[in-house]
Parts: structure tokens; sequence; C-alpha cells
């Protein structure tokens, strides 16, 4: 060290000395918390699409819950606005008021208000002068001043069902733990991440800080569960505030469960009645009552989705994994949770479509450190991969739609009828394809006309039964009606008509794109096929309807042509019939008619025959030429004379051993 270098140089040159970062710090974060920070890839973008997506995810938990011991699902849903001084009211928070009101976000100044209303008064200036020229005035919407960021509105969300309802012990983990769920597993299910109330859960959480409850009882249970609990996001783990098993003496069954959150109900109505209305066409046998509670009278609202039939699709059945579906990571797993001991018994076992012999083949073509009887515990990393190459470079035979549940053409049809009431629908139901080693089935439905209905396109798209809203441009059904269905060619008028288009995917693994899971994509070849081939079976059927309702239509507009002229015709035979009567009195016997012509033109001029009964002998011979080309029609196209009859139907309530014989059209059913 130099002798002229100071001690506090020195000094200062050891405090330089760099400190470990806390930021360097290894840190972990659980489930709950990473889906609370990336929210919106469950879809809790805003406040308004976290009240639509709490709606969905608790509606088909309750379709689920209601199938799977195959009741006929009823759900009830009340959201219930609740103002600010009732929330804190809840939270147990003072009202205060305002005491330095430049600190709020919605201050207006002076001199922003007077702007504001100068604004407002040259916008009513320039009405008043358009409706004294006469010029078409808009009605100037209501000063709404401003609002603060802070102004969020709450929601108190109640649903009720009549499904299997919860284990009394399993409900803290159901609705307070992310990631464990009953629907794990290769089967069709509704849900798109596994989530379902628990994220909105974490979203009451985070936007109002106030518990959910849960009221359950399963079937034949003598007590029912309540539970009131929160979720430590930090942890993953249940707060549990209550947890009490409850009298329950009408061996009531279900699940209800409250939670309140942030919402905003104005911007999302829409949306929420339009996914309320398309579930009730892919579920016909379930009945929905959805009501809107507000202090304001006139925002109630109160709609009832009645069941038009007791058909219900079968349960989905969980079903092994195809070898040309798999990975190397799931091929570990499946490794690490089969009972199986040996290389044979796992590939016999554990997939689809591999029986025994080939599965000696398969190991065979592994090589020769393979052997039937190898231990799974002795395969190596380098034989896993192995093993793998050759499942995604093998044949293998497809695999059976026979694990999926789709809705059925019958119900199909019967919720597209309910719900829009169109002049005419057709429906197709395809048979079981696959993709990358996953069976779907695509199931399409063509609507003319109905009520609520706009002119053009209207594109209702449903995956594994569940309506998508959302992302609708880039969607395989979309894409497939505007682009690759020539709409003229079936008798349809793309732009004039009020066509329904419905669309209904089902699959073991649906091949949504983007983080929210709103729309299916279109590079997908076998489903963008099958997408196409079901609308045109559609309009194959639709273009038979339109064109024998077109034959009927000019046959009808012929009679009317014909009774049209009916008048002038029977006036000017009359007229004619009338001169030859008169010449026939004055005509020598050589020039006089026949038998029968002059016995017409006798009673013509002795006033027998008139003009009224010439007009209604043309009337009549009108009608029977009508009578004889509609009976024509009818032939040809399969209709009875007497296409009425009456039909009893059995009360839904009452309790027989039946048999259901299903058709595309309808469902023949016999009771013991």
């Amino acid at each position: 060290m130099d002798s002229s270098e100071s001690p506090t140089e020195t000094k200062k040159t050891k405090s330089k000395t760099p400190r470990k970062n806390k930021e360097t710090v290894l840190k972990q974060k659980s489930p709950a918390e990473f889906f609370a920070e990336n929210k919106n890839i469950a879809g809790f973008d805003n406040p308004g699409k976290s009240l639509y997506t709490t709606v969905r995810e608790l509606v088909e938990n309750s379709l689920d819950s209601a199938e799977s011991i195959s009741e006929l699902p009823v759900v009830e849903i009340t959201i219930e606005e609740i103002n600010k001084s009732k929330f804190n009211s809840m939270i147990g928070l003072i009202d205060c008021e305002r005491v330095d009101a430049e600190l709020y976000d919605d201050y207006e100044t002076e001199k922003a208000r007077e702007k504001r209303l100068a604004k407002e008064a040259r916008a009513q200036e320039i009405q008043a002068k358009n409706a004294a020229l006469g010029k078409k005035v808009k009605e100037t919407p209501a000063s709404k001043g401003i609002r603060g960021r802070g102004e969020a509105s709450f929601y108190s969300y109640m649903q009720g069902d009549n499904g299997k309802g919860m284990p009394h012990d399993d409900i803290p983990n159901m609705f307070g733990r992310v990631l464990s769920g009953t629907k794990y597993g290769l089967k069709q299910t509704r849900g798109k991440f596994g989530l379902g109330a628990k994220m909105a859960l974490i979203w009451s959480k985070m936007s109002t800080g106030l518990p959910i409850e849960i009221s359950s009882s399963m079937r034949n249970q003598s007590y029912m569960s309540f539970c009131r609990l929160d979720i430590d996001i930090h942890k993953n783990i249940p707060h549990v505030h209550v947890n009490e098993k409850r009298e329950n003496k009408e061996r009531w069954h279900g699940a209800e469960i409250q939670v309140v959150i942030e919402g905003n109900w104005t911007t999302y109505r829409s949306k929420i009645l339009h996914y309320m209305r398309q579930m009730a066409v892919i579920t016909p046998y379930a009945q929905f009552l959805f009501k809107f509670v507000s202090d304001a009278p006139e925002k109630n609202v109160t709609i009832r989705f009645s069941r038009r039939t007791d058909v219900m699709p079968p349960v989905p059945l969980e079903t092994k994994h195809h070898p040309s579906s798999v990975d190397l990571l799931l091929i570990k797993r499946l490794i690490a949770e089969t009972s199986k001991q040996n290389l044979l018994q796992f590939l016999q076992h554990e997939f689809v479509n591999i029986s025994k012999s080939h599965a000696e083949r398969l190991i065979g073509e592994m090589g020769p450190d393979f052997s039937p009887k190898m231990a799974l515990k002795s395969l190596t990393p380098q034989q896993l991969v192995r093993i793998h190459q050759l499942f995604r470079q093998a044949k293998f035979d497809d695999p059976n739609g026979h694990c999926l549940s789709p809705a059925g053409e019958y119900n199909l049809r019967l919720g597209i009828i309910k719900e829009l009431q169109p002049d005419m629908v057709a429906t197709y139901s395809g048979s079981a394809q696959v993709f990358e080693g996953h069976p779907f089935i695509v199931e399409a439905g063509v609507s003319i006309g109905g009520k609520n209905v706009k002119q053009g396109l209207n594109i209702f798209r449903f995956a594994n039964r569940i309506p998508l809203l959302f992302e609708q441009g880039a969607d395989v059904v979309t894409r497939t009606a505007l682009k690759r269905i020539n709409w003229s060619s079936y008798k349809i008028n793309q732009l004039q008509d009020k066509i329904g288009i419905f669309v209904s995917i089902v699959s073991t693994k649906i091949p949504f794109k983007g983080t929210g899971k709103e729309y299916i994509g279109d590079d997908i070849t076998e489903i963008a096929s099958a997408v196409k081939y079901s609308i045109q079976q559609c309009c194959v059927q639709l273009k038979s309807k339109i064109v024998k309702k077109m034959q009927a239509r000019e046959q009808q507009e012929r009679k009317r042509n014909l009774n049209k002229y009916i008048p002038d015709a029977t006036g000017a035979v009359y007229n004619v019939l009338k001169d030859m009567a008169e010449t026939q009195l004055h005509a020598s016997k050589k020039f006089r008619y026949g038998d029968d012509d002059g016995e017409l033109l006798r009673k013509v001029s002795e006033n027998l025959i008139t003009k009224e009964t010439l007009s209604e002998k043309l009337a009549k011979h009108v009608e029977q030429v009508d009578y004889e080309m509609a009976l024509e029609y009818a032939t040809q196209s399969g209709v009875s004379e007497e296409p009425r009859e009456t039909i009893y139907i059995q009360p839904l309530e009452t309790e027989n051993k039946i048999i259901d014989l299903h058709s595309p059209f309808f469902v023949f059913r016999m009771f013991h």
C-alpha cells in the first residue's frame, strides 16, 4: 500500500464491497398465487368478465353434478346488486363523509365544470337548429358526470342445484385448494382449467375480502353440510371459518353457493343472458331460473328456461390413452402410477387398441434389450425414449367414440326449436373421428328464421357442451361458415335470410387456442373438414325443404292468379253464351246447335244459368285442380292427408321403467 494513502480513503474503499442482493434469493409461488396474479388466464380479466366467468363456471359445475347421478338438472341463479352502504355494513365499515373533496379522483374543478356545461349547451343548441330544419335529431345522452376509479360495483351471487352434492370433509379442499378436484383424467369434461368455484373465491378474496358460503347434501343423507371459508392465496390452503353438519329433514340433495364479488352487470348483461340462452339450447333437458335483483325495479330481470325433454345424454366415460397421443413425460407418469409389473401387461392394459399379440409385436420391434417379462422399474431413460419413438411411428387403430357424450341430434333440434322457434331447422350428428389420437364428434344444426335472430349468419359455438362467446372471428366454425360454404347453392341467401348455425364439438381433448381457451383453432384439418361436412349435410336437408316450399308457394300463386281472373272470365263467357242463345232463337233448323249445346243455350236464355252460376262452377274447378296438385305434392314428399293426430305424453314426474329407442328426429319410449 502507498504510504501517501490516507486512512479515510482506505475506509471508503472497504465500504464499497458489494452486498448480497435480496432479489437473488430463490422464491416460490403457490398455484393460487399464480392464478391470482394471472387471473386473465382463467377469464377474470376485469370486473364484468369476472362476473360472467363466475356464472359460467358455477352453472357448468351444477350441470356436471346433476348429470353424474342421472338427475334432470334444475339450476337457480340469483345475482343481487349491492350498494355501497350495504357492502360497507357487510364488511363492518362505517360510511364516512368526504372531508377533502380535491383528494378524490372524481373531483371536478370549477373551470372543468364550466367547460363541460358549455359543451353540453352547444350540443343542445345544434340539436335545436337541426330540429327546426326538420333534420333527424339524435337523443342527447344523459350527463353521467365523472366516475371515480374507486366506485366499484359489488354483487351477491347465489346458486342452487339438485346435483350430487359434496362429501362433508372434502368441501374445504374442493373450494379452497387450487388444482384439486374430481375432473382430472382423460375424459370429456365441461371445465377448461379445473378451477371452477376456486377462481371465483380467489376473485372474491381480491375484490371484497368476504368468504364463500356452501351448503351441500348428498342423496339419502340425514345431514346437510354448511361451510364458510376463504383461501390463503400464498399457501394455497383453505381457511375455514365454519364447517358444521346441520339437520336435513327434507332429504334435500345438491349444493347452494353464495359469494360476493366485484362485477359489472351493465356491460356484461347481454353476454350473461346470451350464455344462458345458448346453454338452454344445448341442454334442453335442464331447467334454469335466472334472476337479477336491484334496488331499481326497472333493472330487475327474471327469465325461466323451461325443460323441453327428459332425455339426457349418457355420462362421459373415462378412457385410457391412445399410444399416438402420449409424450415422454406422460409415459413416465403412467409407469409410476400403474399396478402392472412387466412391460407386456403395461402396454396391454394402460393403452387403448393394443391387444396382447400387438403388444408382443411392438416389444419385438423395440430391440433386443426389451422382453415381454421385463420389469417396468428396470427401464432406463434411453429405453423410455425408444418406446416413445415407436409409439409415434407405429400404426394403431383409431380410438372409438364410446367414451364421448355428445348432446345428441334429438336434443340439439329440440333446443333450437325451443329457444329460436325457427321456420325450418335441420340437424346432423357425425360419427366419431380422430385427431392426434383423440376421438371427437361434431354435431351441427342450421335454422332459417326465428325470433331474436338477425339477418345474415348467426353463429353459435359449443365445445364439450358449453357455449363459446368470445374470440369468434378466429374460430374454425366461424371461418368455415363464412368462407367454405356456398350458401347460394342451397337456395339460402347469406345476407338477407336469418340463418342460425349451431356447431357442437365434443372430445377428450378440445384443441383450444389462446390463453383464455375461447375458440378452437382452424389449423387442425380433421376438425375443419368434419365441421364443413356437418354444416353441408344440414344445408342439403334445408335445400330440399326450401325447394318444396318454393313449389308450394308457386302453386299458391297460380291459384291466386286463377281466382283473380274468374270474374272477368265468367263475364266474357256468359256474354258469348247470351249472344249465342239469342242467335239460336232466330236461326233456321239447318244452323241450330246439337242437343247438348242447345240445352245449354236454352238454360242461359231462361236464366237457369247465370253469371253467378258460372263463377261458382269455375271456382270449384280451380279448387279441384289445386287439391289434386296438393295431393300429388303430399304424396311425393311423404305427407299423409291427415298429418295431425293426438299424442299422449307421459308426465315427467311419474316414475316408470322405460326403454328409449333413439332416432335422429324422435325418441320412441316404451313403458313397462
